[in-house]
């Protein structure tokens, strides 16, 4: 019999949390120095850009140093953007975020001109040359305060007071620093977003629709490929075998050799017949036609491996393809609790309110699911989009995890 390790239970977790905290301080700290880099890289940047542009009118000087200049400003900026995204994607892995709002724009989105899109990233570089050098300042000064305190400060008098004080001071610093890496992180990645994708309302929306619209051509396209690579690896290979055994039987002068293989081909087309039918059932699930969204969400509780506590209030149906997005989106939920979560139990809310659905999908794990962790959470957003749905994931480290997908749809 093995022996259990005394260390565990609270003072593990709290191991763990700490080592959480100090990687988390760590990466931090890097990416403020690496925007620190790329602050004073805009500097030289936007000095190239504002002497170029102030040459050109002379005999057309400056004018290759100003297409020079432009070219690093879309290349830093395109940089920023995706630095921003993985900043913004990773930061909405440990708490609540719309995935959604995470996402790269896809190539089909609608550009912006050309014109505003470059007057945008030159007032971000601007903005990018005092923003980019500042948090390392500050966090220098922080940690100079810190390394004053411990190291250098000798109070006068030597007391229970005094020692507490310091004590208490180098602790208050030390957090504050480890909290404000974090923060001057985020702050800067939702400030680049803010600047280089910012724009109207109505830009926005057109944007989160193209890129809807484009998942969902994505999605229809690789469902189509998925059934013809059925259709032709499973029924289509089915019939051909059924057709050849036939073509056997009637050439066969033997009646019990003719028998055998007329039985062959009846089981053959038995089980061409089968993979028929669950393509059709993956495509529109049977039970969803007889029981409804609420009916078919209890079944797909039931087949999942740990206990799934069902709470339903609908008191109506929606229309067919709403019907079919909600119910796989919970149903890709429920597989994913089943197979990355470790959890006990797992819940399920559906209501309808101000016209809107709304489903919660839960489970006591581990948490940290991510959009772009390969865990379905991207498909399940994909496919609530066609609808203009959306889905939050609210996931910190250690659980619980929570699901929220809102579709605005009318009952029947």
């Amino acid at each position: 019999m093995g022996i259990r390790p005394a260390f565990g239970g609270p003072a593990r977790q709290a191991v763990n949390a700490l080592a959480g905290y100090a990687r988390n301080g760590v990466s931090s700290l890097a990416a403020l120095a690496l925007n620190a880099v790329t602050g004073l890289a805009a500097l030289v940047v936007l000095a190239l850009v504002l002497v170029s542009a102030a040459l050109v009118p002379v005999a057309g000087f400056g004018r290759a140093p100003l297409g020079l200049g432009l070219a690093l400003v879309h290349r830093l900026a395109a940089y920023q953007r995706r630095w921003a995204g993985r900043v913004l994607d990773r930061d909405g892995a440990a708490g609540s975020h719309r995935c959604e709002t995470d996402r790269p724009l896809r190539a089909t989105a609608v550009p912006e001109p050309r014109r505003r899109g470059t007057l945008r990233e030159l007032g971000w570089l601007a903005v990018h040359v005092v923003t980019g050098p500042v948090p390392v300042v500050a966090v220098w000064a922080m940690l100079a305060a810190l390394d004053y305190v411990w190291f250098r400060l000798r109070p006068a008098e030597t007391s229970t007071l005094n020692t507490f004080a310091l004590s208490f001071s180098i602790v208050a610093i030390a957090a504050v620093a480890l909290m404000a890496m974090p923060l001057f992180r985020i702050g800067q990645a939702r400030l680049t977003r803010r600047l280089l994708d910012g724009g109207t309302a109505t830009d926005a929306r057109i944007r989160s629709l193209t890129a809807s619209r484009a998942a969902v051509v994505d999605a229809r396209a690789a469902e189509l490929r998925r059934i013809e690579r059925d259709l032709h690896d499973g029924a289509q290979a089915k019939l051909i075998a059924v057709r050849m055994h036939l073509g056997l039987a009637r050439g066969s002068r033997d009646p019990g050799e003719m028998v055998r293989m007329i039985d062959e081909a009846r089981e053959v087309a038995g089980q061409a017949l089968t993979d028929l039918r669950d393509l059709v059932r993956g495509m529109h699930p049977p039970v969803l036609s007889d029981r409804g969204l609420a009916g078919a969400i209890e079944a797909s509780a039931l087949l999942c491996p740990i206990p799934v506590e069902v709470d339903i209030d609908l008191p109506g149906r929606p229309q067919p393809p709403v019907e079919s997005a909600v119910y796989f989106a919970v149903a890709e939920a429920l597989v994913n609790v089943a197979k990355h979560s470790g959890a006990s139990r797992a819940w399920v809310r559906l209501r309808h309110t101000a016209g809107v659905l709304r489903m919660t999908v839960g489970d006591n794990g581990c948490g940290m699911v991510r959009c772009d962790g390969g865990t379905g959470v991207r498909g399940i957003e994909d496919r609530l989009s066609a609808f203009d749905g959306s889905l939050t994931v609210s996931s910190p480290q250690g659980g619980p995890t929570v699901l929220t997908m809102e579709v605005p749809c009318a009952l029947s």
